[in-house]
C-alpha cells in the first residue's frame, strides 16, 4: 500500500474521522502502512486522516533516550476517547501535515484514553509528557482540527504568511 501524506491546506484534513467498526485485514494492512511512512517522514505520529483514510485510527512511536522507534515501541490507537485529563504543559509541535512549521500549543499533561488495538479488543493507556502531548495531537485530526487551529489570531496570521511563502519556495524549486 502506498500512502503520501495529506498536506495543509487540503480540506481532507478538516475531515471528522468516522468510527473503525470492522477490524479486518484492510485496516491491518493500512496500519502496518502506515508505520514506514510515519518513520520515513520522521514523525512521531500520524493519524489515518493524514493518509487520506478518514477512520479513527492513529499510531504513535515516541523515540527512546538513543532517538530510536523501535518498532516493537508502536502503539496502534483506533477509536481513541479521553476518559481523564489533567494539568497543563506547552509544547513546541510540529505535523508531517503542516511541513517545516513548528509553534507552541497548549495541552494537557496527562491524560487516560480508552481505544481499541488492531484486533478491537479494549485497552486503557494513561499518557504524560511527549506521549500524552502526541496522542491528543493526533486525536485533533480525527476531528478535523490541526495544531495550527490552536494558535492565537496574531500567531496564525503570521503562520498563514510563512506558509504561503514556504510553499512558493517549495514549488520553485521542484
Amino acid at each position: 500500500m502506498n500512502l503520501t501524506i495529506v498536506e495543509y491546506p487540503d480540506k481532507k484534513l478538516r475531515e471528522k474521522s468516522k468510527e473503525v467498526e470492522c477490524f479486518d485485514e484492510t485496516l491491518h494492512n493500512l496500519l502496518d502502512a502506515m508505520y514506514p511512512k510515519m518513520i520515513n517522514t520522521n514523525g512521531i505520529g500520524l493519524a489515518a486522516i493524514q493518509v487520506a483514510q478518514p477512520i479513527r485510527a492513529l499510531i504513535l512511536n515516541i523515540p527512546d533516550e538513543e532517538g530510536n522507534q523501535p518498532e516493537e515501541n508502536l502503539l496502534e490507537i483506533i477509536n481513541p476517547v479521553v476518559i481523564e485529563a489533567a494539568g497543563e504543559t506547552i509544547y513546541q509541535e510540529g505535523c508531517l501535515s503542516v511541513p517545516q512549521f513548528y509553534e507552541d500549543v497548549k495541552r494537557h499533561e496527562t491524560i487516560k484514553i480508552n481505544y481499541q488495538d488492531r484486533d478491537g479488543n479494549t485497552k486503557t493507556l494513561e499518557a504524560e509528557g511527549l506521549l500524552a502531548i502526541a496522542i491528543q495531537h493526533e486525536m485533533d485530526h480525527l476531528e478535523g482540527i490541526l495544531f495550527i487551529d490552536k494558535l492565537s489570531y496574531a500567531r496564525r496570521k503570521k503562520f498563514e504568511k510563512e506558509y504561503k511563502k514556504l510553499q512558493k519556495e517549495r514549488k520553485q524549486n521542484a
